[in-house]
């Protein structure tokens, strides 16, 4: 009896010898860690792209998983979200956690404004784990890394944007609508000779706000504008501002019929409100990043919405843009409504881009090494929810853009911001400018 024990013990520990130096079952999962600003200020970038972050993740599970070689199989993707709470001092920190706590592979987010990242991508780096996100516009990101040593060679910008700068020529991107200038532009080419060409800008004074104020103004007097003190920085004011009545009536003595800006959301309802009760009415209003989200402008409260413009990066109405296992932008859009039954949120593109990319990275490399991973998201040449993703020498992607401006519905939600200037044959305008913003009397 004993002598069976014994060579039952032998047999068993021969077999366990033999498959351990066999290559690797798929016995595993793909961690991917998430800071998002699930709360404060970028809330509204936060809850929308993990929820189309975990769109992906459901669309790759239900095929089995990711085809990774090195585990001769098919690995489930799990996805570990922690909260910012939109204070970029809690990225890097919660971002370590991920990778030494929850043992995560990879880092991912969406879109949400550059000051956003710097912690993230600096331990992405020290780790040597790729990073996949978006984030633009491109000038005060590049701004943020050139200032870095090393440059996070592992974050991976999916989108969005630049503001002046063009794309080099030969890039498939070189052309109208893929800038804020070009498509801002738009506006005034159709009804800026209605006005009398007189401009008010502000902007907060983080890093995003910054970039923004310092092109701006120069691209508005190139095509003929008069812009409302530059030289003494009227309307460049700190994050935390709470009376804007001296810089209103700079506006107002200046007669200003145009606004343009960009902030974070409470910076710029504190201004729109002051403006409503101090009667500077504009006859346009173009801003970034404030009037993304339907949860920001709602709190601003009234009509103070009505006519808002802004940049828009991603919306249902994209074709030639794939998801996974025939996910589409108009279903990825249906599927938010359905289960949160609010308006749209347009973050959720850039969520779902941001993991279709680092999957197809990982399919690549066949592998969960970071440094191989990493190599194959330089090579990234994919059609994706968002569009095309190709990686440039500054690891960002440029995304297409188009116009849109938040107007009222009769939907039990109030307010939507359709389409209403395209320059790209496969995003279509949606509705027609409001000009000038109808005021109630």
């Amino acid at each position: 009896m004993k002598k069976f024990i014994v060579v039952s013990f032998m047999i068993v520990l021969a077999s366990a010898l033999i498959f351990s130096g066999c290559k690797k079952g798929p016995k595993e999962e793909i961690r991917i860690g998430v800071p998002a600003p699930l709360t404060g200020m970028y809330a509204g970038f936060g809850e929308g792209y993990v929820f189309g972050m975990k769109a992906a993740v459901e669309d790759i599970n239900k095929e089995g998983g990711v085809p990774v070689k090195e585990y001769n199989g098919k690995l489930p993707i799990k996805l570990v979200v922690v909260n910012t709470e939109s204070d970029p001092q809690k990225g890097g920190t919660l971002a370590e956690s991920l990778i030494v706590n929850d043992k995560v592979h990879f880092l991912a987010s969406g879109d949400e404004p550059p000051p956003m990242h710097a912690g993230v991508s600096t331990v992405a780096d020290r780790f040597k784990i790729p990073y996949v996100t978006s984030t633009g516009p491109v000038e005060p990101w590049l701004g943020m890394r050139q200032a870095v040593e090393g440059h996070w060679q592992y974050t991976w910008a999916t989108g969005l944007f630049a503001i002046v700068i063009p794309a080099p020529p030969g890039d498939f991107r070189a052309k109208p609508g893929y800038t804020i200038t070009d498509t801002w532009q738009a506006m005034l080419d159709l009804y800026g000779n209605k006005t009398n060409k007189k401009v008010a800008v502000f902007a907060s004074d983080d890093p995003d706000g910054v970039g923004w104020y310092g092109l701006f103004p120069g691209f508005l007097k190139k095509m003929g504008y008069d812009v409302c003190g530059v030289a003494k920085k009227v309307g460049l004011a700190p994050m935390d501002t709470t009376d804007f009545t001296s810089v209103i009536k700079a506006w107002k003595d200046y007669k200003c019929e145009i606004l343009w800006g960009n902030a974070p959301a409470p910076f710029v309802g504190t201004l729109l409100r002051q403006c409503a009760t101090q009667g500077f009415k504009p006859k346009m209003v173009s801003i970034g990043r404030a009037p993304l989200f339907y949860e920001d402008i709602k709190a601003w409260g009234g009509d103070i919405p009505l006519g808002i413009g802004c940049e828009i990066w991603w919306d249902p109405s994209f074709a030639n843009s794939p998801g996974i296992g025939g996910t589409t932008p108009q279903s990825l859009a249906e599927k938010w409504s359905k289960e949160t039954k609010k308006q749209l949120n347009r973050g959720v593109g850039p969520g779902y881009r941001s993991v279709q990319v680092l999957i197809d990275a990982i399919k690549r490399a066949g592998t969960l090494n970071g440094e191989k991973v990493n190599a194959a998201l330089a090579e990234t040449d994919l059609m994706t929810i968002g569009h095309r993703v190709k990686f440039d020498e500054n690891h960002f992607s440029r995304g297409p853009l188009v116009f849109g401006q938040w107007q009222k519905t009769d939907k039990p939600w109030v307010w939507e911001c359709p389409v209403v200037f395209s320059k790209h044959d496969f995003i279509k305008e949606s509705a027609k400018p409001l000009f000038p913003i109808p005021y109630n009397k």
